[in-house]
């Protein structure tokens, strides 16, 4: 359907499909000790029924116009992914987020992915409101969205329970003309 080059390291974004349920089982069994560290993205997925199961619940998303899932590949292994959530482009708000696994992390795919992603929700959808959810302990996704030029919004006290540890959530956020004028000074 579409894979998007992310550079010149062999690194694409495609869509991440319920035909792709193997090739996603096998994806999260690489990583799912740090998939899950702080979210629960894909722990439910534990044969290849359920990695179908969750890939079509985000079809039926997709379907619905409120998220949309896309997998990073890395020299074509499935490596992670980025997604939209609560997207809702009536009101001009989504949510935004991301998983690898360890051996594709420190190589910025997440952020170069992200960006194709926030200019296609911001340029294609109209989106003006584009959020970064993650637990304060998790500094390669506050990292990230502070690649991304967001702002830091706030913190929702021990908002998340995981693993039996409530975390505190940060909120990040870029509006689409902060969005532009930054992708402007970058394409100088």
């Amino acid at each position: 359907m579409y894979a998007i080059r992310l550079g010149d390291d062999g690194a694409e974004l495609r869509p991440l499909e319920p035909w792709h349920a193997e090739e996603f089982l096998a994806h999260l069994e690489r990583g799912r000790e740090f998939i899950n560290q702080y979210v629960p993205f894909g722990s439910r997925a534990t044969d290849v029924p359920t990695a179908r199961e969750a890939l079509q619940r985000y079809a039926d998303l997709r379907a619905a116009d409120t998220a949309s899932l896309h997998g990073l590949w890395l020299d074509g292994r499935l490596v992670g992914g980025v997604l939209t959530l609560h997207f809702d482009a009536e009101n001009g708000t989504c949510e935004v987020g991301c998983w690898l696994e360890p051996a594709a992390t420190g190589r910025g795919l997440v952020a170069r992915a992200m960006r194709v992603l926030i200019d296609w929700a911001v340029e294609q959808r109209g989106i003006h409101r584009v959020e970064w959810v993650a637990a304060a302990g998790n500094e390669p996704s506050l990292n990230t969205a502070r690649r991304l030029g967001m702002t830091r919004d706030g913190v929702r006290r021990e908002a998340h329970l995981h693993h039996g540890v409530r975390h505190d959530l940060e909120v990040w956020s870029v509006l689409a003309p902060e969005w532009r004028r930054a992708r402007a000074r970058a394409d100088r």
